[in-house]
């Protein structure tokens, strides 16, 4: 049973930094595309970041280029998000996906249960 638990939200100033965590168990981090989406209040569920299986690829969404980045720890079976610069618009719960099926992200077989990421002024 594979399992996603992401940790590192909080409250954040605008232009802070936070580094968000996926833990995962049950298999290698290295098993599989792994994802970061986030899911404003009122707003639908989207895209942030992409790491493939293998490590090489990676990909963001148009609105973090330049601000976050996507990494992993083989040795800590974890996912990271590092966020700088950020903005009242990151305020989000953001979750990490894992897809079992494919080299790149294309959809999350399994699911975070999600961390509070807040922005304020």
């Amino acid at each position: 049973q594979v399992q996603l638990v992401e940790s590192g939200g909080g409250l954040v100033q605008i232009g802070g930094s936070l580094r968000l965590a996926c833990k995962v168990s049950g298999r290698a981090v290295s098993d599989y595309a792994m994802g970061w989406y986030r899911q404003a209040s009122g707003k639908e569920r989207e895209f942030v970041a992409f790491l493939s299986r293998s490590g090489e690829d990676k990909d963001y969404a148009a609105f973090v280029k330049g601000r976050f980045r996507i990494s992993r720890d083989n040795a800590e079976n974890t996912l990271y998000l590092q966020m700088d610069n950020l903005g009242l618009s990151d305020t989000a719960v953001y979750y990490c996906a894992a897809d079992r099926r494919h080299q790149h992200m294309v959809r999350g077989d399994y699911w975070g249960q999600g961390t509070q990421v807040t922005v304020s002024l």
